[in-house]
């Protein structure tokens, strides 16, 4: 008998340890030309969508990467004037390259701001420069009428309307200035001066002569309780955490998920029922059994005739 082999216990393996992390591929380093790619793909669904906030940050992050983007410095001033964001429009545009026309932009930004006197020193540039600019004048109508010149901004109205298209939005916004300008004016010149004519001498002369009235003191005049009641607290915003999003999903992009997904289908507000198939018997239930008519008993002796037939001889 052969003697048998001795067997081999093999070595064992160094124990590894258990914190040890498995890493994935390294990510892709984008270059700035990507990275901006990227950015603006995201930038257009979110001006297609009306997230205006979330593409002003977008706008910011193409800026940081190249500060010279003048379709970047665009959009960032036109959602700067959707959010009425005049103040930061307005440090924007002073902060153009050198060589771009904002000066148009900056009259406006003035003019939503109520800094009247350097808006109109600007809308008197503009005027110089481009007296035939349509915006232009719209935008000195509009100051006009704020200003309390009510003849200046009808006569300007009017001639922006001879030149408007009829049944456009511009059409119809410029109709109802002027008809706010000619009411104003209409008072001022003459329902105002006929009121004052149709008033007693005695109290007209008294109106010349008499002091204006003098305002209330501070301590006599009762402070509302609004005032001294405490400004309502509002709840800090809720920022979505990365992990608790789907994929696929982009927080202030994607669409609102269904609030009835966690209906069954029956009990959905869209559920339609489908059509059933017509069934015979008029609807009849099931193990419902029709009347048969003209059947013949068994008693009849299941020939039919009544009568049996004899045989032949």
């Amino acid at each position: 008998m052969a003697p048998k082999k001795p067997r081999t216990v093999p070595a064992s393996r160094p124990a590894q340890p258990k914190d040890r992390k498995r890493t994935g591929p390294p990510k892709k380093v984008l270059s700035e030309a990507d990275k901006a790619k990227k950015l603006y793909a995201t930038l257009v669904k979110q001006l297609d969508g009306a997230h205006f906030p979330n593409a002003l940050k977008t706008t910011d992050k193409l800026l940081a990467l190249d500060p010279n983007d003048s379709d970047a410095r665009q959009t960032k001033l036109f959602l700067l004037l959707q959010t009425d964001k005049y103040a930061q429009a307005l440090d924007l545009l002073d902060h153009a390259p050198e060589g771009q026309d904002v000066a148009y932009e900056r009259a406006y930004c003035l003019y939503r701001l109520q800094r009247e006197e350097d808006a109109d020193t600007a809308l008197d540039e503009l005027m110089a420069a481009r007296p035939d600019d349509r915006g232009v004048q719209h935008l000195e109508a509009q100051l006009s009428y704020r200003q309390g010149e009510y003849g200046a901004a009808y006569d300007l109205y009017n001639s922006l309307l001879d030149s408007a298209e009829p049944g456009t939005d511009e059409h119809a916004d410029i109709t109802t200035n002027a008809r706010a300008a000619h009411a104003h004016l209409d008072f001022v010149t003459s329902s105002y001066a006929g009121a004052l004519d149709a008033l007693p001498s005695a109290i007209t002369s008294a109106l010349e002569s008499a002091p204006p009235p003098a305002l209330p003191s501070a301590s006599s005049s009762a402070i509302p309780a609004a005032a001294t009641a405490p400004a309502p607290t509002t709840a800090p915003k809720r920022t979505v955490r990365t992990k608790r999003v789907p994929k696929g999903i982009t927080p202030g992009v994607s669409p609102a998920p269904d609030p009835e997904r966690w209906l069954k289908k029956t009990e959905r507000s869209s559920y339609v029922p489908p059509r059933g198939k017509k069934r015979a018997g008029g609807g009849a239930t099931q193990g419902f059994t029709p009347a048969v008519e003209n059947v013949p008993s068994s008693a009849a002796g299941g020939g039919g005739g009544g009568k049996k037939k004899g045989k032949k001889k």
